[in-house]
């Protein structure tokens, strides 16, 4: 799967093929089966290579709104592992309700290894696949990563959200950079003097909110705090789609 292939990125992203086997998932009272894709090391991968990506990336996220109003739907990513395996789950959530529309998951065996700061090429494929099996459409994406907030100005949410081209939040749930100066339940975050992203306390523990592509940092938080159910810590997406891959990734029996 090229995501970035488009955006004319040099680097490539982990090409993925469907796997002959499948994973047995444990249910209530039987074992269904899920198709295991998998995601393969790149040619020439190298730590240096993401980084020169990862700029690319950064000069490329737009900052300011592109988005269809009035908000309908909003989608959530969400990616875990069991082993080398990864979980991505996507939900689609109505709004003002916040009920849930739609869910999807998808499984891959990845080779791609743990590096932080690049956990995007770990956790691209398999939320891709996720958001491509959803049938209903999207106005805005959250996704549990950061986006500007990261030392490369190019977290996941910004590599998600260039890939598919829609207005996307990033949502992390722990502080990777910067310094938060609380005002009441918000704090702007910065780096360098440069406000990069927000954190919030909409439940007992904050959230850090930041621009992933095609949103202001303004209208990330606003939406972030739209889409949170009163003492809820994430937007409701975002809480679907955790629920969603935590469920498969207990359930999967390597």
């Amino acid at each position: 799967m090229q995501a970035l292939a488009p955006l004319g990125l040099s680097f490539p992203l982990p090409r993925t093929r469907e796997q002959s086997s499948q994973a047995h998932l444990r249910g209530s009272s039987y074992l269904t089966l899920h198709t295991v894709h998998v995601v393969h090391l790149p040619e020439g991968f190298s730590i240096e290579r993401a980084r020169r990506a990862q700029q690319l990336i950064a000069q490329r996220v737009v900052e300011s709104d592109q988005i269809d109003y009035p908000i309908r739907y909003a989608a959530g990513v969400d990616v875990s592992f069991k082993g080398q395996i990864a979980v991505g789950a996507a939900a689609v959530v109505e709004y003002p309700s916040l009920s849930l529309v739609e869910e999807k998951a998808a499984l891959m065996r990845t080779a791609v290894p743990y590096v932080p700061t690049l956990l995007a090429f770990r956790e691209m494929g398999p939320a891709l696949m996720a958001l491509k099996k959803l049938s209903h459409d999207y106005q805005v994406l959250f996704v549990d990563g950061n986006g500007r907030l990261h030392p490369y100005r190019a977290g996941f949410a910004c590599q998600l959200g260039l890939a598919v081209g829609k207005p996307t939040i990033g949502v992390a749930k722990s502080l990777l950079i910067g310094e938060a100066r609380w005002l009441d339940d918000v704090a702007e975050v910065s780096v360098g003097g440069e406000v990069l992203g927000y954190a919030v306390k909409l439940g007992s523990r904050p959230i850090y909110v930041s621009v992933g592509h095609k949103i202001s940092l303004a209208t990330a938080l606003r939406l972030a705090r739209a889409f949170t159910r009163p003492g809820a810590r994430l937007p409701e997406p975002l809480l679907q789609a955790h629920k969603i891959s935590v469920k498969m990734r207990k359930s999967i029996m390597c």
